[in-house]
């Protein structure tokens, strides 16, 4: 039995829609600016027509990049997590960001909650344990929401807190950030939980460790990367 074809009532070509979802979730640009930029290469298009495709595909993308990763979730290394928290304004309204990276910089899970309690703390810790399992070392900062939330699990024996211990996971945010920025914030709580799932996959697929690897490795691991994400959508 073929796949559905997501592309299948649409005119536009697929290399253009993904090329287009790419350069729009990848880069810190905005709907305008991919618009333009397209224009230079003679696709004419709206950039209502830039979100209109990232609103439909994008889940679909970063769906097909997790099941595809190299590690299934069942497989995934739990030596360390990383777990951090950042402020969101949503229509001048704070907002809290959760986020859990591994070991490597891969981000596990984001989470978007209007407090950051003990039960927000829970449902992230739920969420991210019902994919990978337990790990074997959690770092986190000194939010008392954490050890809180650990003590329900019993997973609090693996909790770790220092300074510049969480450097990982803070240094994970200025990505999103750029973006933030470039989107001029959020609208609503279910746009930002949406475009930071979709944002994290992405990020991990075009991330190849460049300040680790040779030129030589860094250009293939791109190539390679390049190539998968052209395949994305196809029946």
């Amino acid at each position: 039995m073929k796949n559905h074809n997501p592309f299948r009532y649409f005119k536009t070509s697929p290399e253009v829609i993904r090329l287009a979802v790419m350069m729009y979730i990848r880069f810190p640009l905005s709907l305008r600016n991919v618009e333009d930029l397209l224009h230079e290469r003679g696709i004419d298009i709206c950039h209502e027509t830039v979100r209109y495709w990232w609103n439909k595909f994008g889940p679909i993308f970063a769906s097909e990049i997790r099941k595809k990763r190299l590690h299934p979730p069942q497989n995934h290394s739990n030596w360390r997590w990383h777990m951090d928290e950042v402020f969101v304004k949503i229509n001048g309204e704070t907002h809290y960001l959760w986020r859990a990276v591994d070991h490597e910089g891969e981000v596990l899970e984001c989470f978007v909650s209007k407090r950051r309690d003990r039960k927000a703390a829970l449902v992230f810790l739920k969420k991210i344990m019902k994919r990978y399992g337990k790990p074997s070392e959690i770092v986190t900062d000194r939010l008392r929401s954490y050890r809180a939330a650990m003590k329900v699990v019993g997973n609090e024996a693996s909790q770790e807190t220092g300074r510049w211990k969480n450097n990982r996971c803070e240094n994970s945010h200025l990505p999103f950030r750029r973006r933030e920025q470039a989107m001029l914030q959020f609208r609503r709580r279910r746009s930002l939980q949406k475009f930071v799932s979709v944002h994290a996959s992405v990020h991990n697929h075009f991330n190849t460790e460049r300040h680790l690897n040779s030129r030589t490795t860094f250009k293939v691991q791109r190539d390679v990367a390049l190539a998968e994400w052209r395949q994305l959508g196809a029946a």
